[in-house]
């Protein structure tokens, strides 16, 4: 395994020696990761938990990483042997991989000394902001096809280097693909890989029928054929056809075709007739090639007669949009007599203003439907009493309430490492798969949907509200009197 311990930007060094010479380093804070809401994402997929996990159990500064940083000639010896020595201590809260989550929620929460805590920003942001980048792409890519058919991840050779088309392919399996064509993800992750043939084999023989025939030869149970290389309805498809009607002599199962190019609308529902005409109402009809959310829900509206999606770029890229903008932002200092000591950051931008203290997620749920209703920002401490009515109001227009009746209240967060140690058993891929759409299913569509969804309520409790507030006109009162 890689040594990762150096994934961060110098100032979290700069400022853990700082922290070390003033003597605040051992002082235990809280962190917690967001995102905040932008016109492209209304509500994201958490992904990349794991893999953040083993990045911050696995801190060890090397005697390498100890005599590079020497070289900056910015720290001094007791600090480098303090590093020598530094492991992760604290506490992780979490959600879990796969659960929606919405702009403002602590997706993540890091107890820990401060050094600690700080060291562990850019790491955790740089995993956990990729992987729910992509999981949310791909999870709003599934949706577009309404359940019919299954979506392929198609885009390793375009991904941002390997790292990013491994994780990226792992995130993509969250969000609901069924399979990736990444055969290193495949073995790394125990999920299904996905592939048959691309031009080059048709183009290497002397005809294109001759392609077909030796690749049905080479599987003839798994034979799916790419049509498009020359003229997809005069060639690729009547010799798809013809190779198909010599396995099914020899008692094998075609499996289908794939259209790389074309009006995919034109081409598929062309296809179906012509396949359906020639006896394989079964072979499925798979398409590749540019392919995102937008298109397949336009495809989809035009009658595409499709079964597979194998969708590369602009899934792995998150063409439209190519980072989440997750932050992790100190939220409060705990001391040892067990007071705390809030902390908030101010905006001229109120999506910007964060909300202070330890905190805790809530999500409640209607008891006869099951589905979501709202969810609750609260400090750790709280417990959400679900045995009476709730009434829970906007964060920032504070006169739109809403009073909850007959809910459901479920602490989101989990605790996934105690005082330094690992406490929660991850999953299997497709496991998180699994509880993702089950999740999913506890939406709405309106919440879900593509275009201008509904905002699903994100609300804080009555304690936190407060808190928040009395910290607002405090550091207003403060500044205005000079202090």
């Amino acid at each position: 395994m890689r040594n990762l311990t150096l994934l961060t930007d110098l100032y979290q060094i700069t400022m853990g020696y700082g922290f070390y010479k003033h003597g605040k380093h051992e002082e235990t804070v809280t962190f917690d990761l967001f995102f905040r809401r932008n016109k492209m994402i209304t509500y994201s997929i958490a992904a990349g938990l794991q893999q953040a996990m083993e990045y911050l159990l696995d801190w060890h500064f090397d005697e390498e990483d100890i005599a590079y940083l020497r070289s900056l000639n910015l720290f001094s010896e007791d600090f480098l042997e303090y590093l020598k020595n530094m492991r992760f201590t604290g506490d992780v809260y979490a959600v879990r991989e796969g659960e929606p989550v919405f702009p403002g929620e602590p997706i993540l929460t890091v107890k820990a000394p401060l050094i600690q805590a700080q060291f562990a920003e850019t790491a955790m942001l740089n995993i956990i902001n990729h992987q729910t980048l992509i999981a949310t792409k791909s999870s709003k890519i599934c949706r577009a096809t309404g359940g019919k058919g299954v979506v392929m991840e198609f885009g390793l050779r375009r991904a941002q280097g390997p790292d990013a088309g491994i994780y990226g392919a792992r995130a993509a399996i969250i969000g609901g693909c069924a399979s990736t064509s990444n055969v290193i993800a495949g073995q790394k992750f125990n999920v299904p890989v996905a592939g048959t043939m691309a031009h080059s084999w048709v183009m290497d023989y002397d005809s294109e029928y001759e392609a077909f025939k030796a690749y049905a030869e080479s599987y003839p149970d798994n034979c799916l054929l790419l049509v498009d290389t020359y003229d997809t309805l005069r060639s690729g498809i009547p010799n798809a056809i013809r190779v198909f009607k010599e396995l099914k002599a020899k008692g094998h199962k075609p499996k289908g075709i794939r259209l790389d190019s074309g009006d995919f609308a034109y081409l598929s529902k062309k296809a179906r007739k012509m396949l359906d005409e020639a006896g394989f109402p079964e072979a499925i009809i798979c398409v590749s090639g540019d392919l995102d959310e937008r298109l397949i829900s336009s495809l989809m509206h035009q009658g595409a007669q499709i079964d597979s999606w194998g969708v590369g770029t602009k899934l792995i890229t998150s063409e439209d949009l190519p980072a989440l903008g997750g932050v992790y932002k100190l939220s409060a200092v705990l001391h040892e007599d067990g007071t705390m000591t809030p902390k908030i950051k101010l905006s001229e931008n109120s999506e910007k203003v964060t909300n202070p203290g330890f905190k805790s997620l809530y999500r409640l749920y209607d008891r006869e439907s099951g589905m979501a209703i709202a969810d609750i920002i609260t400090l750790h401490e709280e417990e959400i009493s679900d045995d009476e009515p709730l009434t829970i109001f906007h964060p920032i227009d504070t006169w739109k309430r809403f009073e909850v009746k007959n809910f459901r209240a479920e602490r989101l967060q989990k605790t996934i490492v105690k005082d330094g140690k690992l406490v929660y058993e991850f999953p299997a891929l497709m496991d998180v798969q699994a509880f993702s759409k089950a999740e999913k299913a506890k939406f709405w569509e309106e919440y879900l949907r593509l275009d201008m969804p509904q905002v699903y309520k994100v609300d804080l409790s009555e304690k936190l509200y407060s808190l928040k507030t009395q910290m607002i006109a405090d550091i207003h009162a403060a500044n205005k009197d000079g202090k």
